[in-house]
C-alpha cells in the first residue's frame, strides 16, 4: 500500500463511507456488537475465562443449583456444549456436580465459594469493559440503550 492510499480500516475512512451505511441501524448494531464482543473476549481471556463460564456462574448465582438441562435453557448454551463448559468450571473448582436425589440420571450443578469469588471478579471485569465500550454515552443514554437493546432481544427471542 502506498503512502497516499488510506488504510480502509482507519476511523477517518469509516467516517467518509457512504451515508446509507453510516445510517443503517442494523449495520451499526452489528459493528458495535463485533467491537464489544472482541473486547469482552480479550478481557475474559486475560482472566482465563470465557463468556459461557460467566453465563453459567451468573445463572447459578441468580437461580441457585440447577441441572445441566436447566442451565442449557437458561443460558442459551447448546445441550451438546453445556457439558464441556461445566467440565471446565468443575476442573477449575468453580462448580460441583452431584446426582439429583429426585432423578439419579440427572446432575445438579452448584457453585463453589471459589466460583462465587470468580463471578465477582468477572463482574468487575465486565463492568470495566462496559464502561470502555459505552464511554461516549452519558448514564441516561446508557440506560436508554440497554432498554432499547432489551426490547429488540425480547422481541426477536419470542419470534425465534
Amino acid at each position: 500500500m502506498s503512502d497516499s492510499t488510506p488504510d480502509p480500516a482507519s476511523p477517518a475512512d469509516r467516517q467518509a463511507g457512504a451515508a446509507r451505511l453510516r445510517n443503517l441501524g442494523t449495520r451499526l448494531l452489528s459493528l458495535a456488537a463485533i467491537q464489544s464482543d472482541r473486547l469482552v473476549n480479550e478481557k475474559l481471556a486475560r482472566a482465563d475465562a470465557r463468556k459461557w463460564h460467566y453465563a453459567v456462574l451468573a445463572t447459578l448465582e441468580e437461580f441457585g443449583p440447577a441441572s445441566q438441562a436447566e442451565l442449557s435453557r437458561r443460558t442459551g448454551i447448546y445441550r451438546s456444549d453445556i457439558v464441556a463448559v461445566i467440565n471446565e468450571l468443575s476442573d477449575r473448582g468453580l462448580v460441583e456436580r452431584s446426582p439429583n436425589p429426585a432423578d439419579r440420571r440427572q446432575n445438579i450443578v452448584t457453585p463453589t465459594e471459589h466460583g462465587h469469588r470468580q463471578l465477582l471478579k468477572l463482574d468487575r471485569l465486565l463492568t470495566e469493559v462496559e464502561d470502555e465500550v459505552l464511554a461516549p454515552l452519558t448514564p441516561p443514554e446508557r440506560e436508554q440503550l440497554a432498554r432499547l437493546l432489551a426490547t429488540l432481544v425480547d422481541h426477536h427471542g419470542r419470534n425465534a
